[in-house]
């Protein structure tokens, strides 16, 4: 047996799995959780050491004579993440992760350095968000010098995952464009932005790679260390969502993905650059040598458990209440931004429900709008994608909130669009999988192309269509109107 191996590093697990790429079927899969701290300034973090004992942990759950037989890896991350790492490669603080919102003040200030967001657009494609990486290198050498000037090495947690496995310090152009460090449209770092933080900067930044290009070889020491062959290859790998488009075949025109997990996201693959004057897309590289506009909100799931914990119900009672409500929740709209907001900026957003009476005030109601409130951000993203002129045939939909048959239905209504569910799971690690692939066939001197990868390994047959409903569709758009009102009369107390 051959296999290639895909790591996913998400924001609450670490997963593996394992790939036989010449029966197409996974022969292997293994999870471990990882913790987040969260502070009341709106800092998430985690550690380095959380990321190597959930590897750990993976690797140990599979059986070794499986794990001998891996020809290369490929690694997904979250997105984002900065990974501050000294002279020796060693961790200098913790990870500030995609959710963090305490960089907000340096979003500003890095704002008005560049010239306003128009400047910014034009040098990186993507305007100053807290998510991004950018802000959090400045956040480190506001509030932690003495820490900040012993910096070497910038990397995102999936670089950090590859600098694990192969010792080397290297990027790939998708995760290195959600940095706001990069210009999407000469694929290069810019020195611009970098010398508006510290004019070292440029310097610690990785060395970029192209797509199908390897990162480098599972070194003696990482052999070791998680029980897999020393010398498999090991791809460039991407940021989470490149991954997860490669998993669900959204390597070419029409098509949309969308992620339904703690953040939600709505991306689709162009062959040249898409930058959103609004600013709701995000200029994304793909990593598979195109682009890969996106839309990010910081609440989808994360509405849906606050009530449902409040509630004290689980996750079959929700969703049932919810069915049992009408489209529209009665008038009832939740603005869910528990974590402030990214799609729209509103990192000091708070959270509300809207348009009580005594009349529609019911669980079942709210549990209605908490579901419903993450597909309206959504669709803001949609919108933006028609004004650009891309022409979505179907969506995608992968994700935790995938397993909601309401949500399912929720999507195609909403969006108006058809809804296919892949049959294969964990969309992200196979598509770091078929990525390794990929690299081993271009090393080999193979001329694969990524999509013909994508035609054969990416299961959609077998996996559910849902098809939008005209008059739900017809509802669906008056409460759109009427979430976007609330929308417009309360950010402005966020801003």
């Amino acid at each position: 047996m051959k296999t290639v191996c895909g790591i996913d590093l998400g924001t609450q697990s670490c997963k593996v799995i394992l790939y036989d790429f010449e029966n197409k079927t996974v022969v292997a899969r293994s999870q471990a959780p990882i913790q987040m701290t969260a502070r009341n300034d709106g800092s998430r973090e985690q550690e380095t050491d959380w990321y190597e004992k959930a590897l750990q942990s993976c690797f140990a759950d599979i059986n070794a004579d499986l794990r001998s037989t891996i020809m290369a890896i490929g690694v997904s991350g979250q997105q984002h993440g900065f990974v501050p790492l000294d002279e020796q490669g060693r961790a200098l603080y913790s990870v500030k992760l995609w959710c963090d919102t305490a960089t907000a003040a340096e979003c500003e200030e890095l704002t008005k350095a560049a010239g306003g967001e128009a400047a910014l657009l034009e040098e990186t494609g993507l305007l100053m968000l807290p998510g991004y990486t950018a802000p959090k290198i400045l956040w480190l050498k506001k509030h932690k010098p003495e820490l900040f000037a012993r910096l070497r090495h910038v990397l995102l947690p999936h670089d950090y995952i590859n600098f694990l496995l192969t010792g080397e310090y290297v990027a790939e152009y998708g995760d290195a464009s959600g940095t706001a460090l990069f210009d999407i449209r000469k694929r290069r770092w810019s020195k611009k932005i970098c010398d508006l933080i510290d004019p070292n900067l440029i310097h610690y930044l990785p060395r970029l790679i192209e797509s199908n290009q390897s990162a480098g070889l599972v070194s003696k020491k990482a052999a070791a260390e998680f029980g897999i062959p020393e010398g498999a290859l090991v791809s460039s790998g991407g940021g989470d969502n490149m991954m997860g488009a490669i998993g669900t075949g959204t390597v070419q025109d029409g098509f949309l993905t969308m992620s339904l997990g703690t953040s939600g996201t709505l991306y689709g693959y162009s062959d040249t650059p898409v930058v959103d004057p609004q600013g709701n897309l995000a200029a994304f590289c793909s990593s598979t040598g195109g682009w890969l506009p996106l839309l990010c909100t910081m609440n989808c799931t994360v509405a849906t458990e606050e009530f449902r914990k409040l509630f004290g119900m689980d996750v079959r009672s929700f969703d049932s209440a919810a069915a049992s409500a009408p489209i529209g929740a009665d008038g009832i709209v939740i603005l869910p931004f528990f974590n402030g907001e990214r799609t729209p900026n509103l990192p000091n957003g708070r959270a509300s429900v809207n348009g009580i009476t005594a009349a529609n005030f019911s669980r079942e109601n709210i549990a209605r709008a908490a579901l419903e409130s993450a597909i309206f951000g959504m669709r803001i993203g949609l919108e933006s994608f028609k004004a650009l002129n891309f022409k979505a045939q179907e969506i995608r939909l992968i994700g935790g909130g995938a397993k909601s048959p309401l949500w399912r239905t929720m999507v195609a209504n909403i969006m108006n669009l058809p809804v296919r569910l892949p049959a294969g799971e964990e969309a992200a690690a196979m598509g770091a999988a078929i990525q390794a692939l990929w690299c081993l066939e271009t090393a080999a001197g193979l001329s694969s192309t990524i999509k013909e990868l994508c035609d054969v390994h990416v299961q959609l047959e077998g996996g559910q269509v849902i098809t939008p409903d005209p008059m739900s569709v017809s509802i669906y758009d008056q409460a759109y109107q009427t979430y976007g009102t609330y929308l417009g009369a309360l950010s402005p107390l966020y801003r």
